[in-house]
């Protein structure tokens, strides 16, 4: 088991900090908005409201103490560098930071970083999963051993509910999100049928990940 503080509760990080804890990790999330920590607060180990730029504040959370540190303050530039900065001074091993562009990315990189994730460096991780497996869509490396990836349901799996193909103790990820052609469930229940037009988010150890991929 692993802990993960996730920084920055949008809608990426909380779905993030959800599927981390329903995979049976430590998590704490950090925002400095009180309405987003009161709706995480069920669905992580710890909830915390405070402005992850306050050095003090971030001590007093024990930050060194987390394995991976996920930074998704993508709109607010200033912060992300520098939340990013402290939480590697602070002695998190692996720090994970959102970019919105190039130059961004390159000044995480430089303040600590040790993975960032922009759409563009991306696209080759994304395209070698997808010729090798035609139901992978998307990638993202969220950690050196986790990953999200967007996949096309197998076979078997639709007409089902996620309950009934319990993917989490078949393959030990967790289905985070269920996109369609009308709408996104970012927090999708246990009675949820699985359609063929669906695209699953999915999250976990990526040999997990890769049965799945066989699995196609």
């Amino acid at each position: 088991m692993k802990q993960f503080v996730v920084i920055g509760c949008g809608r990426f990080g909380s779905s993030v900090a959800r599927a981390l804890y329903g995979l049976g990790h430590d998590v704490l999330a950090v925002d400095r908005d009180e309405d987003v920590i009161q709706e995480l607060a069920d669905s992580v180990t710890h909830a915390v409201q405070l402005d992850a730029t306050d050095e003090a504040a971030l001590k007093s959370l024990g930050v060194r103490n987390f394995d991976v540190a996920v930074i998704t303050i993508g709109s607010d530039i200033q912060s992300s560098i520098l939340i990013t900065l402290l939480v590697k001074e602070l002695g998190v091993d692996y720090v994970l930071a959102k970019a919105q562009n190039e130059l961004h990315a390159k000044i995480l990189y430089k303040t600590g970083a040790d993975r960032v994730v922009l759409p563009e460096r991306e696209m080759g991780v994304r395209v070698a999963h997808n010729l090798v497996s035609s139901n992978i869509l998307d990638y993202i490396e969220l950690a050196p051993d986790y990953s999200i990836v967007e996949i096309t349901p197998l076979k078997g799996w639709i007409g089902k509910s996620l309950q009934t193909i319990n993917v989490r103790d078949k393959f030990g990820v967790n289905i985070m999100a269920i996109k369609s052609k009308s709408k996104i469930n970012i927090s999708p229940s246990a009675q949820d049928i699985i359609c063929d037009d669906d695209i699953l988010v999915v999250v976990g150890n990526n040999d997990d990940i890769q049965k799945i991929e066989k699995k196609a």
